[in-house]
């Protein structure tokens, strides 16, 4: 059963999908809290898979997060508002939303000075032990639900999440017109920051990872030039080389995207001197790389942790066009559990799926 089911007393029951353990997924059903004074009910329409999801589904955590008891997974989301609290003014019913997956305390030392996205107490959908947002239903405070204008779709909505990634990693990196820019990692956040690197008017962006399909879409969606290089370390001094050929002009800023001790020590030492590295992947948490050398040249390293303040920009680069999301959308699925469990193996696999979307 995926779409609300009914109640023996004929109410709609609120479905969601389940994380129980390592590959269980089931939809079962999930009690929505108390619709408060500035939250909003919101009828959810497209959820996509992002791969920490995929991480809980086959490890049961993700970095420090650990799953301890059943969860409702999701946060890459959009949906149609239901019901508002008192209070919200911002908001009617019937409204298209897209929404940010993160509530801060906004009481802190990082909230009160701006970088909420860093607040020890954020609850963050599908960050244990919060539930996420593959449901019927969810109830979400207002002011983290901005409106879509009409010519977005819920899709393009929901892609504000993955691409607020980009956005942050952009900004952290001073990306700009006079930026040339390297990533390493064609997945869909090193495709999202490619897509954001341009439309901060970065003038050249090359893409670097071991997969030839995932390069050949990176050059169908406009990097200048692609390098594929392989997983053995050895290999980095050659692959520096065809790198910075392929870029033939200096590297201002690479993002690794794939976080991994060879990946990092190919952008320290591909960027150059006076030059900045952003680590945006998570993929080792300890690394061994030639820092030394680096801090010598001046190649400052930023990292960063999700996003603050990127939805409004977000909607409008993917309403004026300047960023088109809808070739990262590879895979559709609906909502009920031979789907759920479809989708995300789809997902895990790989292969030539980029983003994997939930019609609901």
């Amino acid at each position: 059963m995926g779409k609300g089911g009914n109640s023996s007393d004929g109410e709609e029951v609120n479905m969601a999908a389940w994380l129980f353990g390592v590959n269980d997924l089931r939809i079962q059903p999930f009690k929505l809290q108390p619709l408060g004074a500035n939250d909003v009910k919101i009828r959810m329409k497209a959820v996509g898979i992002c791969g920490s999801d995929v991480h809980y589904l086959k490890h049961m955590r993700c970095g420090d997060f650990v799953v301890k008891e059943p969860m409702v997974i999701g946060h890459e989301c959009a949906g149609i508002v239901e019901e508002v609290g008192s209070d919200v003014k911002s908001l009617v019913v019937g409204d298209r939303v897209a929404m940010e997956p993160g509530i801060s305390c906004w009481h802190c030392f990082h909230c009160k000075g701006g970088s909420y996205n860093l607040c020890p107490d954020m609850k963050f959908f599908a960050t244990p032990p919060v539930h996420g947002s593959l449901a019927d239903q969810v109830i979400h405070p207002a002011d983290l639900c901005f409106k879509l204008p009409d010519n977005m779709s819920l899709e393009e909505g929901a892609m504000c999440e993955p691409l607020s990634v980009g956005v942050h990693a952009c900004r952290r990196a001073n990306v700009n017109a006079e930026t040339t820019v390297l990533i390493l990692g064609a997945g869909p956040i090193g495709l999202v920051t490619m897509l954001t690197a341009r439309a901060f008017g970065a003038p050249k962006i090359v893409l670097v990872d071991v997969d030839s399909h995932r390069l050949s879409v990176a050059k169908k969606l406009g990097a200048d030039a692609v390098v594929q290089v392989s997983t053995n370390t050895e290999d980095v001094s050659n692959e520096v080389a065809q790198i910075q050929e392929a870029m033939g002009v200096r590297i201002d800023v690479t993002f690794d995207c794939v976080g991994f001790s060879k990946t990092m020590t190919t952008a320290l030492t591909a960027t150059t001197s006076g030059g900045k590295v952003c680590l945006v992947g998570m993929g080792h948490n300890e690394m061994k790389v030639p820092l030394t050398p680096a801090a010598a040249r001046e190649v400052d390293i930023v990292g960063i942790f999700r996003y603050k303040n990127t939805w409004p920009l977000c909607i409008d680069f993917i309403s004026s066009g300047k960023i088109d999301v809808k070739p990262l959308i590879t895979h559709r699925f609906g909502f009920s559990q031979d789907e759920v469990e479809k989708a995300f193996e789809t997902s895990a696999k790989g292969s030539d799926a980029i983003k994997v979307m939930f019609n609901l």
